[in-house]
C-alpha cells in the first residue's frame, strides 16, 4: 500500500476539490499502472494553518506542502531502475500539481516491511501475484491461499 500524506496550507493550496482528487488520481495511476490495486493507493490532505507549518524555524512566505510517502506494496530500495522510474513519476506529478503553481515542495518514500501490513484484517497476497490480480479484479480484498501467492 501506498500511503501518500499531504501536509499543505489550508487556506492557499489545494483549496478546491477537483485538485485533490485529480492529484489522487495521477497519484493513483502511478501504482495502477505497475499492477496494483487501486484501493491499495490512499492520499490524505491534510490541511494546516500557516502559524502551524516552520521551515527552517520560519513561517515560510511561498505556500509550502510536505509530502510523506509510505510504501508497504513494493519496495525499490534493492531496484535502482524501478526507484529512478518511481521518483520521475513522482516528480513529474507533484511539479504539475504544486510547483507550477508557485508552491515550494518537498517529498520522501519511506518503506515499511510488508510483515507489518494488513488490509481489512487479511494479510495481502505477494506483489504481481495471482491472489493479488484476483484482488486487482474484484476491486477488494479477498481471503486467499499461499498457493495462490506464488
Amino acid at each position: 500500500m501506498p500511503l501518500w500524506l499531504i501536509y499543505h496550507p489550508q487556506d492557499t493550496t489545494f483549496t478546491a476539490p477537483s485538485s485533490k482528487q485529480s492529484l489522487a488520481s495521477e497519484i493513483t495511476t502511478i501504482y495502477t499502472s505497475a499492477g496494483l490495486p487501486p484501493f491499495y493507493v490512499n492520499v490524505n490532505f491534510i490541511p494546516l494553518s500557516n502559524q502551524n507549518m516552520f521551515v527552517g524555524g520560519k513561517n515560510p512566505e511561498t505556500p509550502f506542502v510536505r509530502v510523506a510517502v509510505d510504501h508497504i506494496a513494493v519496495h525499490f530500495r534493492d531496484n535502482e531502475a524501478r526507484t529512478k522510474r518511481t521518483m520521475a513519476s513522482v516528480k513529474r506529478i507533484l511539479k504539475k500539481h504544486i510547483g507550477d503553481n508557485g508552491w515550494d515542495w518537498e517529498v520522501h518514500i519511506d518503506e515499511t516491511p510488508t510483515n507489518m501490513w494488513l488490509i481489512a484484517g487479511i494479510e495481502p497476497p505477494p506483489f504481481q501475484s495471482e491472489a493479488e490480480k484476483r484482488w486487482v479484479e474484484l476491486g477488494k480484498p479477498v481471503e486467499w491461499r499461499t498457493e495462490e501467492g506464488a
